[in-house]
């Protein structure tokens, strides 16, 4: 551990205050990367096998079918589906609010990851301009003694807060893509399935009944 915290703590004290915060902000990112996942994948999102083959039962005509493949799915989108087989064409609008109302539990944090893919970077350059302050303050202050040491040595360390800011902005918005990617995948998904139930292709075998469904 001391090996792992030792590096962070000689870039602390060569980038002063601002690398400080964007260790800080670093760690608080990760941390909600790692929740993301960990919700995504137990919400089940980009499984919907079982739902998938439930809508296509539905389409056909096969009411007793689509239920049945409906209980072995472990997505979240499966109170949406169950809703829907009760529904009317009409009911669209509630049962896409359904939806985008477990789509909003699963962006929670996407904002929080976007400030920091923007505000990094900012906060690397602002690092660099205070550095670069102090560095030409030294200049001045060693007069006509002038050591192009102290010049560049100031200068490489004032822009180790850019560096440092963009290697937190940069894979943040990769994974903050990643993520979004996902969601629009999920959007198109719910309006596929809610579109073909509510207008299925197929006869009707039995009449809908909602809510008698028990959720595996």
């Amino acid at each position: 551990m001391n090996n792992m915290i030792e590096p962070i703590r000689q870039i602390a004290d060569l980038g002063g205050p601002v690398v400080m915060v964007l260790i800080v902000v670093s760690i608080a990112t990760l941390a909600t990367v790692l929740y993301k996942i960990w919700q995504f994948a137990a919400a089940g999102v980009g499984r919907h096998k079982a739902l998938s083959d439930a809508v296509a039962s539905w389409d056909r005509g096969d009411r007793s079918g689509a239920k049945l493949s409906l209980n072995r799915s472990n997505s979240y989108l499966v109170p949406v589906v169950d809703m829907a087989f009760g529904a009317r064409p009409e009911d669209s609008s509630r049962l896409e609010a359904e939806a985008e109302t477990r789509f909003a539990r699963l962006e929670r944090g996407f904002r929080f990851l976007d400030s920091v893919a923007q505000m990094a970077p900012l906060l690397g350059l602002f690092g660099t301009v205070l550095g670069m302050i102090e560095a030409f303050q030294s200049l001045q202050d060693a007069g006509a003694q002038v050591d192009p040491s102290i010049l560049a040595g100031g200068i490489w360390v004032a822009l180790l807060t850019t560096a440092v800011g963009l290697a937190v902005a940069m894979p943040t918005a990769l994974v903050l893509s990643w993520f979004e990617g996902r969601m629009d995948a999920e959007r198109v998904t719910a309006e596929r399935a809610i579109a073909t139930i509510l207008h299925p292709t197929g006869g009707v075998s039995e009449a809908p009944a909602a809510g008698a469904l028990s959720h595996a």
